[in-house]
């Protein structure tokens, strides 16, 4: 049985939630991080890679109609990280002994996981702040 401060025993998950399984959530809230990211960065970063590989056409200029809904995009993104987050570090892990989620290692490769996909989903919302300093 695994003994490590941050699981749960499946005796105490049967009580608390009718013996159903939480669904996992950092894999889940990752992905939706990473799409609203891009969303939120798609009016200054996409013309740029769009450019980047070849396409080419005046409706590239229509991208920047996304421009209001930024801000939006943006605090659904954090909402989404600060999820992950809340899954990976301040929720105790709840699983069955033989799950793979019950091994450390797995645990620790979806931290890393979670602060690589961050730091590229902080970096691509980040870069029309930095974009013209980089393109002088």
């Amino acid at each position: 049985m695994d003994t490590s401060q941050n699981s749960v025993p499946l005796a105490e998950l049967s009580e608390k939630d009718g013996g159903r399984e939480k669904p996992e959530l950092p894999k889940g809230t990752l992905l939706a991080g990473i799409v609203t990211g891009i969303a939120a960065s798609i009016c200054c970063i996409g013309p740029l890679v769009l450019l980047t590989l070849g396409v080419s056409g005046s409706w590239i200029g229509n991208l920047s109609a996304f421009e209001p809904y930024r801000p939006v995009f943006i605090a659904v993104t954090l909402l989404f990280l600060g999820l992950a987050f809340r899954k990976l570090y301040l929720v105790p892990q709840s699983c069955q002994v033989d799950k793979p989620c019950s091994m450390p290692a797995n645990l620790r490769r979806q931290r890393i996981t979670f602060w690589i996909v961050s730091i590229a989903v902080l970096a691509t919302m980040g870069f029309p702040w930095y974009g013209p300093f980089l393109l002088d």
